[in-house]
């Protein structure tokens, strides 16, 4: 039974899974979408096979000469994956639609497990969706405010006199993706500029730690990185703030345990990456929950088994039915 890894052909992260897979002896068929047709291509029937004239799907996907049947399929990597038929040298957007409609139609017939669910992770990138989920699953969510009325912003500013301001949507879609910092907001800003766009504002949480805690199943990989006493007060995104700490294994408190726990089994995730700012009473505080974060970076200042624990998911029984 084979490993599908959908990703782009530059992928690091991919690349230790597929090691730890190699090292199993777990078949492993790595592929980008974006070269769907062409470099990739697929066929599968929808007929009566079986003695009785039941049907099924017969079929398999080929990759650089390689072929794998759609029922050798134990799991499926959703990782960092191209958009079908993007790639091609005819591509529009019938393209895209007609190809990724087989693609992701014909793999999700074939009984594989996945890490995640295409539509899961669809749902998973909206930042306002991921709040209200943490609400409901009981994680602590700084006041946020999403607004295009300035008026609003103004008045929440006054409630809440300490903000940041954040994307809604995460990167940038530029040539190459524009990562944009979380940023405090000047005391003097006069929020005219809301209008202009959706604007994300938070309650700027004072915190001595910051929390990156890999989900992968049940298994719950918590470590924290301290805030450095000089740390400048406009240093509020740990991406990109200056610090002398390196990542350490943590514990996970039960009740946040329990939350994540809630929330992926919500938003119907096998794996995410959650960020969390921990205050000085040492609450964890909710940011956002990434299905397709990295872990690599963790993982070499921990030491923690993030990537034995992604390989071992992915090397698991199929579903059943």
């Amino acid at each position: 039974m084979t490993v599908l890894i959908l990703t782009c052909t530059q992928d690091v992260t991919a690349d230790l899974v597929v090691e730890r897979l190699d090292a199993r002896g777990v078949p492993v068929l790595r592929m980008d979408p974006a070269d769907l047709p062409g470099a990739v291509a697929l066929s599968g029937e929808f007929g009566e096979f079986g003695e009785g004239g039941e049907g099924g799907l017969r079929g398999a996907l080929s990759v650089g000469g390689r072929q794998v049947g759609f029922g050798d399929l134990r799991s499926v990597w959703v990782r960092r994956p191209g958009v079908p038929g993007s790639a091609a040298e005819d591509a529009s957007d019938w393209l895209v639609q007609e190809a990724s409609q087989a693609l992701y139609g014909m793999l999700r017939g074939t009984g594989a497990r996945w890490m995640n669910p295409p539509e899961a992770a669809y749902m998973a990138r909206h930042k306002p969706w991921q709040l209200r989920l943490a609400q409901q699953a009981g994680l602590p969510v700084p006041a946020t405010l999403i607004t295009t009325v300035p008026r609003a912003a103004r008045d929440f500013a006054a409630r809440h006199r300490d903000l940041v301001v954040k994307p809604v949507s995460g990167t940038h879609p530029q040539d190459p993706p524009l990562v944009v910092p979380t940023s405090r907001v000047a005391p003097d800003a006069d929020f005219d500029a809301v209008a202009l766009g959706p604007t994300l504002l938070q309650r700027l949480v004072v915190k001595r730690a910051d929390i990156r805690l890999t989900a992968v199943g049940d298994r719950l990989l918590a470590a924290r990185k301290e805030v450095s006493p000089d740390a400048a007060p406009e240093d509020v995104d740990v991406r990109f703030a200056p610090s002398a700490h390196a990542w350490r294994a943590v514990g996970v408190p039960d009740s946040v345990a329990a939350g994540v726990r809630g929330y992926l089994h919500a938003a119907r995730l096998a794996y995410g990456a959650f960020d969390f700012a921990e205050d000085a009473e040492g609450t964890w505080w909710f940011l956002e929950c990434n299905q397709s974060g990295q872990f690599a970076f963790v993982e070499l200042d921990t030491g923690q088994p993030v990537t034995d624990a992604v390989a071992c998911w992915l090397a698991g029984p199929r579903e059943e039915g």
